[in-house]
Parts: C-alpha cells; sequence; structure tokens
C-alpha cells in the first residue's frame, strides 16, 4: 500500500487526540509535500494533554476544530489511515465504492489512561512518538 500519496486523512474516534496529533506531526514533517487533515466518528473538543504534548515539540494545536467523518470528502484524498477500531470499520464502510487507500494504524486510546497527571503526559508523550515515527517512516 506504499506509494506517493499528496492528501491524508487520519482518522479516529473522537477527532481530540490521536487523529489530530497524527495531523499536526504530518504537517509539521510533510507539510510542505502534502495536504493532511483529520476526522473523527464524532467530534469532541481537542483534549488538553494533547495539546499539551505536542506543545512540547513545537506544534501548536489550539486552532484545530474537531470535524466528523461525515463533514469531509473522502473521495478527495488519496490516503486515509485510521487510528481506532471504530473509525477503521466506518471508513471502510464509507469508502466501498471509492479508490481511497486505507490503512488501520491501533493507536492506543490514551484518554482511558487512569493516573496522577505526569503519568497520564507520559502516556500521551508515548502515543505522540509513536505516531511520530511511524508518519515519518510511512511518508518520508
Amino acid at each position: 500500500m506504499d506509494g506517493p500519496v499528496s492528501r491524508v486523512l487520519f482518522a479516529c474516534a473522537m477527532n481530540s487526540v490521536r487523529s489530530p496529533m497524527a495531523e499536526g506531526l504530518a504537517r509539521k514533517w510533510f507539510g510542505a509535500r502534502m495536504e493532511v487533515a483529520s476526522a473523527g466518528v464524532r467530534a469532541l473538543d481537542m483534549d488538553g494533554f494533547a495539546l499539551c504534548v505536542m506543545a512540547e515539540i513545537g506544534v501548536a494545536m489550539m486552532g484545530h476544530v474537531p470535524r466528523t467523518l461525515d463533514e469531509v470528502d473522502l473521495a478527495y484524498f488519496d490516503q486515509i489511515v485510521t487510528l481506532s477500531p471504530e473509525a477503521h470499520h466506518r471508513v471502510l464502510e464509507m469508502t466501498r465504492d471509492l479508490s481511497a487507500r486505507v490503512e488501520y494504524w491501533p493507536t492506543e486510546d490514551v484518554t482511558r489512561f487512569d493516573g496522577a497527571r505526569d503519568q497520564k503526559l507520559a502516556a500521551y508523550r508515548e502515543v505522540r512518538d509513536a505516531l511520530e515515527r511511524r508518519i515519518r517512516k510511512r511518508f518520508g
């Protein structure tokens, strides 16, 4: 499924942590040569811990406006990367008749992590760093 990509959509359940983090990272590394967006099955406000760990690496996410998959023209994208099982199933259903390539990258839902603030931030950093490695390897 590798190949040149010019328009990438990252999708997860809520478009508040995983997919916007992936969008921000892809823009940071490859924004000059590809369009990047994100969406979720549902949309929630951007998660504060995600904002914090992205700011640590110089990626400002305060302007992110959460969107649902229904608000996005999936046919526009060459590549759709799903980051949650729910998003993957929904995207497959929505792209049955489209030529978009769909990849599933299982990514932990850190919003379910229950721990002290420092532990929670560490979990978010792990997800951020894993996404960054995967994005750089796939699109670099």
